[in-house]
């Protein structure tokens, strides 16, 4: 197995099929701020909290199965019509969560008006009186559920003309339309259901920081370019997964990767990534397999360009823990260095295969991750550390070198870097296929606010 990258010396129902962090460009958790629209409502929560006797929940559920229809009526039927907000007979402060996602709307691009927030917040706050019945806070129960399942749609809704410029090298990964009934349904997987409305789970953690910086943004009247950059990252962010899904997001920006599972982040680490002439594309793919202990096929402009030359002026392909081979396929043989026309080779009237043998200095490291794509991208182990330390870290042909590949491996594997055999080239299996989701994210925030970062591929 191998490819012309070149270095330099939850699981659960998806929405629009797919569907946590550190500071500054690690996306961190935010929290949904309220921006005031002139339609809506005032968002203003209730100072008693309603502890009801158990028999009001049987009461709201009856309400439920009485007046659920639809969609509604599916979902809550697969839950035997057990309430989602008012899980203990009363609505929760989720309510107010999702009403102020709703009253600023205009921040999605959507508007407020389209979830008929008035009429919401009207049922949420009869529902929230001290004297509230079972059929208030049922009421409220489905008006929330109906608004939440109609706001996840539009934001996953698909453009008319997708103009992201991202390549699907897996076709079960590209976006689909989704449904209601899908949209609604995830919210009642999440392991908790306050943290899934607070932290906007049914979309990614970079989509609801850019949301946030974007209304950061518009409260400091920012320049137009910004508010420009801003919402085109946002747009990037859209179709990426939420945190429940198991999957890898590396941004070809900042130069990181971070990986989720089950409603929340795992890891992050820094990477290196293509330079401004060798970019790493906007790609989503799914990993299949590590390779352990892999070689490293050089593509054949370099060795024309490099490692020919690099011969004819005297050294050898053992000196550089190399060796050349018949052919491409995987009965090839290994060549006499000495019965090569090298020269031809320098030249470029004959392409050779040569590849780096397995070792401490081989420039795919111990481990390489592979996706199927047509572009020979994947993730791997490198040993020039140094160049993660920088804090530009476009310096690849393309591949993305980990900065923490044993980390990345036991979240993958369930086991050590270290355990494999000494044979080259061992393919290991995933034991669950992860997608992976390479964007571009050029807007971050800082300590003073928004930080625009180098457009370094002329994509903004």
């Amino acid at each position: 197995m191998w490819s012309y990258c070149i270095p330099l010396h939850f699981s659960s129902i998806i929405i629009a099929g797919a569907l946590v962090a550190t500071p500054s460009l690690a996306a961190p958790r935010p929290s949904v701020a309220t921006v005031a629209e002139p339609q809506a409502a005032a968002v203003i929560p209730p100072e008693v909290q309603l502890q009801p006797a158990p028999p009001v929940v049987a009461a709201v559920t009856a309400h439920i199965r009485a007046k659920a229809s639809g969609a509604l009526k599916t979902v809550y039927a697969a839950r035997n019509f057990a309430p989602l907000w008012a899980q203990n007979g009363a609505i929760g402060p989720e309510a107010y969560a999702l009403l102020a996602m709703l009253s600023s709307a205009e921040l999605d691009g959507l508007k407020s008006s389209a979830y008929k927030l008035r009429d919401v917040q009207k049922a949420v706050n009869a529902a929230r009186r001290p004297k509230a019945n079972a059929k208030a806070i049922g009421k409220a129960e489905l008006a929330l559920s109906k608004a939440l399942a109609r706001y996840a749609m539009d934001l996953r809704r698909l453009p008319k003309q997708d103009r992201s410029g991202v390549i699907y090298a897996d076709p079960a990964l590209q976006p689909k339309q989704p449904q209601e009934e899908t949209a609604l349904r995830v919210a009642t997987f999440a392991p908790n259901f306050a943290t899934y409305i607070s932290e906007m789970q049914w979309m990614s953690p970079h989509y609801l920081r850019l949301r946030n910086l974007l209304q950061q943004a518009l409260s400091q009247s920012a320049p137009s370019e910004t508010l420009h950059r801003i919402r085109l990252n946002l747009e990037r962010t859209r179709y990426l997964p939420g945190p429940m899904t198991h999957h890898i997001v590396v941004d070809a920006a900042s130069a990181r990767l971070w990986y989720y599972q089950t409603g929340r982040q795992q890891g992050t680490m820094r990477v290196v990534v293509g330079k401004p002439e060798s970019p790493t594309p906007m790609l989503v793919g799914t990993l299949q397999h590590a390779i352990f202990n892999p070689y490293w096929n050089i593509p054949v402009d370099l060795v024309q360009t490099n490692t020919a030359l690099k011969v004819l002026a005297g050294r050898t392909l053992k000196s550089m823990n190399m060796e050349a081979l018949s052919d491409w396929t995987d009965a090839a043989k290994v060549l006499n260095p000495a019965k090569i026309d090298w020269h031809a080779v320098a030249t470029g009237t004959q392409e050779l295969r040569v590849r780096q043998l397995p070792g401490p200095f081989n420039s795919m490291g111990k481990v390489k991750f592979l996706f199927p794509n047509d572009l020979g991208i994947y993730l791997h182990d490198t040993p020039e550390r140094e160049l993660l330390a920088k804090e530009g870290r476009h310096f690849s042909n393309g591949c993305i070198r980990l900065e923490n590949a044993a980390e990345l491996t036991f979240w993958l594997l369930r086991r050590s870097i270290n355990s494999a055999r000494r044979d080259p080239e061992q393919v290991v299996p995933l034991p669950a296929q992860v997608p992976v989701y390479i964007t571009y994210l050029t807007v971050t925030e800082g300590t003073d606010g928004v930080v625009l970062l180098d457009d370094v591929y002329h994509r903004d």
